[in-house]
């Protein structure tokens, strides 16, 4: 059967799903009717080829306890090899029910109460919540705006942070959520000498190596043999086929002493096999998900170039932040005159649009919002429109 959900343009009804992104407003203190761009799951269908596996799984009627066969590995394996010219072991693959608890796993397997783990502020605000809900302390690297409307590594900064705050542990994001940038070789390998002389663990969240519009996405693990001795890295098919809600993630840690460090956290944990349809979606999604997923990028492409001119030709004073990967663009509203809570609450209470603030990504975020993209083109020119009007 070919596939059948190409039309991107569609608008999904998500109210009354149980949806996290248009169920929960009120409840997140937001009103009732506001549109939302927040939370970084899309508005479209899956991959036809995926709901069809999870009909015939349904069908079965059987629900017991489930496993995987290398079968599933060897699909996972060529899709990594195919995208990201990565060869990887089926011994180094640990899966968990997401990523942000393999973040958390990682802070109890690597340090100890206490100490500190390195970041680069502004990012994904659960880097920051697992660091400190485990009793370590969070401490950042700050990226820096540069005149290039990029954002950048202070290499001397982050060597420094090392050092002085004896780091085990650091957290790369890569591409970067929210900034979008993807990271070139030379800025990993620099990056990565420096964790490797000074004996630092990098755990790399690489959620979105699927989405990547300009550069090339590089898997830090592979960059270097030396580097899979210090690599944890991250991957999940939820953001690129949209299946955050099967709670799946597929870590592969080369190293035999850190994987066994992990995995014993993950049995502390009471943590042993995940749901069969996140393990048959997943399947399914790297082995016939290919047509889908190129033709939803293609869109997603042609939804952040509409943005960035749109920005560019009607928004004054908001610049967006040049876009190298994710599905999240980052808009810098310091130039419009208005104070940051006052451009927040025109943005909530005027606009009616849900965006995520940029200070929850850090303080450096304040004046930022972060805006998810991956939705239906004319949802996304109203939530444009609404902001011109307030502008």
């Amino acid at each position: 059967m070919a596939e059948r959900n190409f039309d991107f343009d569609k608008i999904i009804e998500r109210k009354n799903t149980r949806s996290l992104k248009y169920d929960f407003a009120r409840q997140r203190g937001m009103p009732e009717d506001i549109l939302p761009f927040w939370v970084a799951d899309m508005d479209f269908k899956t991959s036809s080829y995926i709901e069809d596996a999870l009909i015939e799984r349904v069908r079965h009627g059987i629900f017991g306890y489930s496993e995987v066969q290398t079968p599933y590995f060897e699909i996972l394996g060529e899709w990594m090899k195919r995208h990201h010219n990565w060869d990887v072991q089926e011994s180094w693959l640990i899966k968990t029910p997401g990523v942000v608890f393999a973040l958390a796993m990682a802070v109890k397997a690597f340090t100890e109460a206490g100490d500190c783990v390195l970041l680069q502020l502004p990012v994904y605000y659960p880097f920051a919540e697992v660091i400190e809900d485990n009793g370590r302390k969070a401490v950042s690297s700050n990226l820096v705006l540069g005149e290039d409307n990029r954002y950048h590594i202070d290499f001397e900064d982050f060597e420094r942070k090392i050092v002085e705050q004896r780091i085990k542990l650091f957290f790369l994001c890569n591409p970067h959520n929210p900034v979008g940038r993807v990271w070139t070789r030379e800025e990993l390998v620099t990056l990565g000498d420096i964790c490797r002389k000074h004996h630092v663990i990098v755990v790399s969240d690489e959620i979105h190596q699927d989405f990547v519009f300009k550069g090339k996405h590089l898997v830090f693990a592979n960059l270097k043999k030396e580097y899979e001795d210090i690599s944890v890295t991250c991957t999940s098919p939820s953001k690129t086929f949209n299946l955050a809600g099967m709670l799946l993630s597929n870590i592969f840690i080369p190293n035999p002493e850190l994987r066994h460090k992990f995995c014993k956290q993950l049995a502390a944990a009471g943590t042993s096999q995940l749901g069969v349809m996140g393990l048959v979606a997943c399947e399914t999604a790297y082995s016939k998900g290919e047509e889908w997923y190129q033709a939803m990028l293609s869109y997603v492409a042609d939804n952040i170039a509409y943005t960035k001119k749109y920005v560019e030709e009607n928004l004054r004073g908001v610049h967006m932040v040049e876009h190298e990967g994710t599905y999240l663009v980052w808009l810098d509203f310091r130039g419009t005159g208005l104070d940051v809570d006052e451009v927040e609450r025109k943005i909530i209470h005027e606009a009616g649009l849900w965006l995520d603030s940029g200070k929850i990504f850090g303080e450096c975020g304040r004046g930022f919002q972060r805006v998810n993209v991956a939705c239906p083109r004319s949802v996304l020119s109203e939530a444009l429109e609404r902001l011109k009007r307030i502008l």
